[in-house]
């Protein structure tokens, strides 16, 4: 089975992203243990966080820090 794809991320205040995948399931991902880490500390500027999209079956930045689609996925709490 394919890995569902994000097609909507909606960044949040506390550095958590609410994601919505092709099969309609609405996530919440923490990036906040990312943020210590090589590429990902400059996502620490609440700027540079909001540029997050959606890109092939992931996200991305602006500056090109991606998270693997399956941890994106599999790391994330369903919302309700």
């Amino acid at each position: 089975m394919l890995r569902p794809k994000a097609i909507h991320v909606e960044p949040q205040d506390n550095y958590t992203l609410l994601i919505t995948f092709s099969n309609q399931e609405r996530k919440l991902f923490d990036v906040a243990p990312y943020l210590d880490w090589g590429p990902f500390v400059e996502l620490k500027n609440p700027t540079l966080f909001r540029t997050v999209k959606p890109a092939g079956l992931s996200i991305e930045w602006i500056h090109g820090q991606d998270i693997c689609p399956d941890e994106l996925y599999d790391n994330s709490t369903l919302v309700s």
